[in-house]
């Protein structure tokens, strides 16, 4: 079985080899920018890992998990073009570096290239493969949509919430995941198991992210907590806190989200006594408790030997009980 480290160096050395022996050559000047910012490569060793579940020989595996980070990849770019954001993992987003419409029409060649990449799994496979990776790339790109359907919205219930983070999030980690499975001929219902694993495992984490930008020791989570408030972020801890408040509770928050001048600082304490107030913080540890369970129930049910499921399981607990 490969350890962790093994799969992101496999990972990593496909990167890097990957060619780009095309004729607009400025055309993929922001892909290997992107790419070479290296990352913990968690989607692509969640493949390997669940292929290795199955069969120790994964080299066919390979180049579908690198398709799964170069999609990855190229919803960060878009993602940032629409956020406005100008960093990305410490160096500067690709619309940034270069333009809007570069970023535009270099991250629409990785989906592509990703595309190209699935193409390489085994013929006994591809049209599952092809099938999983092009539902997926739809869901994605649904749940992108719904975050951007909320930012005009006044209220969104926590289902829907949910909904959108499974799409927009949780999807791609599982189908990495049954990628993986099915490119190591796992039985359906395995591969089954596996989706329903890595999804669960994406909403938790998820969440787990909304809690840390509120309640993560900023020493820890490595930059200033509370951005979410400062921005009015539909996050889980406000859709509950929406969904919890009343009177007066509920006027501050209504008040402290239409405020357009305001002081960091006062806001997000303002905003987080309410959350204390309500205990939104426990309802929602709770929350991501219940997928966490259903995460681990899913992978437990795997029928292959304990052994070979310790690399995933450690990986699990690893992404679970992050601080930062």
């Amino acid at each position: 079985m490969y350890k962790y480290v093994e799969l992101q160096n496999i990972v990593n050395r496909a990167i890097n080899n990957m060619s780009y022996d095309y004729e607009a050559e400025k055309l993929f000047e922001p892909v290997k920018y992107l790419m070479s910012m290296g990352g913990k490569r968690i989607r692509p060793v969640m493949t390997l890992m669940a292929c290795n579940l199955f069969d120790d020989k994964i080299e066919k595996a390979i180049l579908p998990a690198v398709g799964i980070e170069v999609f990855h990849n190229f919803t960060l770019v878009h993602d940032d073009i629409m956020d406005k954001s100008e960093i990305r993992r410490g160096s500067a987003t690709v619309h940034k570096k270069w333009n809007v419409n570069q970023a535009i029409l270099s991250g629409d060649v990785m989906a592509f290239i990703a595309n190209e990449c699935m193409l390489s799994a085994p013929a006994s496979v591809l049209m599952q493969v092809m099938k999983i990776f092009n539902d997926t790339a739809i869901d994605v790109c649904s749940g992108q949509q719904m975050d951007m359907d909320f930012e005009q919205k006044s209220f969104v219930s926590h289902t829907d919430y949910l909904r959108m983070i499974e799409l927009k999030t949780a999807v791609l980690l599982a189908a990495a995941l049954k990628i993986g499975a099915v490119t190591g001929n796992a039985e359906p219902e395995e591969a089954e198991k596996l989706y329903s694993f890595g999804s669960n495992l994406g909403l938790a984490f998820q969440i787990q992210d909304d809690l840390l930008d509120t309640y993560g020791d900023p020493r820890v989570f490595g930059k200033k907590i509370g951005n979410d408030i400062v921005s009015n972020k539909k996050t889980i801890l406000l859709i509950k806190a929406l969904e919890l408040a009343s009177g007066p509770q509920l006027n501050i928050l209504n008040h402290q989200l239409q405020l357009e001048e305001f002081d960091s600082e006062e806001k997000i304490a303002e905003v987080k006594n309410i959350f204390d107030e309500l205990n939104v913080k426990s309802a929602v540890e709770d929350m991501a408790r219940q997928y966490t369970d259903l995460a681990y129930s899913s992978l437990e049910d795997v029928k292959v030997e304990k052994v070979r499921k310790e690399e995933l399981m450690q990986l699990t607990a690893f992404l679970l009980n992050r601080t930062k």
